[in-house]
């Protein structure tokens, strides 16, 4: 039973101190899909022990941290991966650059600027910006970039933990710039022997890159496995 909580009018979710662990994921509520916990902070150490629980924080300015673990979970197996007639055609152009960790800050304002989806305003906080920075000074987080004349393009970032990914947001300014950062960088984690994508939440764009949904249940157990693997 859950100690310290919030009673929403779907249930009850956990209240989070700034040491508290993270409830089991068989806590996590139906509606909102997957909501797990509430506050905390985004130390290192706390993001980095969610992530390795299939767990991510997404939550707008003047919120709480939300803790989130749906199910089910969308998700890319990189052999599974889809690349469109069109986009063949244009990843084999040689009028733009790919860069990985060249700028990664400046993907996350941009991934700002676009927001998800649906959503008004954006979930990518200044205090999101600050804790993954951290974590790309660590060498957990990661950028994937087009850049066309110069300029960027297009990209994506996530957080990478064993050989595992988790991919946390896309931007454009260039009509398929992120899916040409995205293929490379698939590319990139396939040669490095890595073995799934975490994709979070289902939407049309992932789907048309291959991306599918499986049981939270499956994607803790892939999890498992993978966050322990370093060759």
């Amino acid at each position: 039973m859950l100690e310290n909580y919030y009673q929403l009018p779907t249930g009850r979710v956990a209240a989070l101190s700034n040491h508290s662990p993270f409830p089991p994921l068989g806590y996590a509520l139906a509606e909102p899909n997957g909501l797990l916990a509430i506050g905390g902070d985004l130390s290192e150490k706390r993001l980095l022990s969610a992530y390795r629980q299939g767990i991510f924080p997404w939550f707008s300015a003047g919120e709480p941290v939300l803790w989130w673990s749906p199910d089910p979970r969308m998700v890319l197996f990189l052999d599974e991966l889809k690349i469109s007639r069109s986009l063949g055609k244009r990843i084999k152009h040689n009028d733009y650059e790919i860069r990985f960790d060249t700028a990664f800050h400046e993907v996350m304002l941009a991934c700002a600027e676009s927001g998800r989806p649906g959503q008004d305003g954006t979930w990518i906080t200044d205090e999101i910006i600050e804790g993954y920075c951290r974590l790309h000074q660590l060498g957990y987080a990661h950028s994937a970039e087009t850049w066309i004349d110069g300029q960027l393009a297009g990209g994506l970032y996530g957080v990478a933990i064993g050989k595992m990914f988790y991919g946390e947001s896309m931007f454009h300014r260039v009509t398929d710039a992120s899916k040409l950062a995205f293929v490379h960088w698939v590319q990139h984690l396939q040669a490095q022997g890595f073995g799934l994508i975490d994709c979070q939440m289902k939407t049309s764009h992932l789907a048309s890159l291959g991306a599918r949904e499986i049981s939270r249940a499956e994607f803790s157990q892939r999890l498992a496995e993978l966050v322990n693997l370093t060759s």
